[in-house]
């Protein structure tokens, strides 16, 4: 199990994703550009001190994450989308699944959107936009694990 953050904006999210990934034994990918300075440097300076017990790997672009993916074995990529049909409570997870998590200030473009093998959605109450791409991303890795067991 993965989590790739595509082009994330607040440095803060991802600081608290990279946590519960170290905390979870989940990797991490960040697929470029950010919106902030991603560095091992800048990340530490900012206190992320579990840094070292987190798989991470940067990605330039979704091209360059892509050609990755495909390298690697062309695990399945699962879309967290407000737009979703699915609810992640309805899934099947496998342990080889990428969610992915879109930027905070616009989600993923229709290209990204297309190429995800899966889409799910966290159902919330009517009236209500998201949640925070941290807790998201904890609740549905918090299922998928649930479903398939720890790494």
């Amino acid at each position: 199990m993965r989590i790739a953050l595509y082009q994330p904006d607040i440095p803060q999210n991802t600081g608290t994703i990279l946590r519960t990934a170290a905390c979870l034994g989940i990797a991490v990918d960040i697929i470029g550009p950010s919106g902030f300075d991603s560095s091992d440097r800048a990340l530490r300076r900012a206190g992320l001190d579990y840094l070292d017990h987190v798989e991470l790997v940067r990605h330039e672009s979704f091209a360059a994450f892509q050609s990755w993916r495909q390298a690697t074995g062309g695990t399945r990529l699962v879309l967290a989308s407000t737009k979703a049909d699915c609810s992640y409570l309805d899934f099947r997870f496998a342990s080889g699944d990428i969610l992915l998590m879109g930027r905070e200030s616009a989600g993923v473009p229709d290209g990204v959107r297309a190429v995800a093998d899966a889409a799910v959605r966290i159902p919330l109450c009517a009236g209500r936009r998201s949640l925070n791409v941290a807790v998201a991303a904890a609740m549905i890795v918090g299922e998928a694990l649930r479903q398939i067991g720890p790494p």
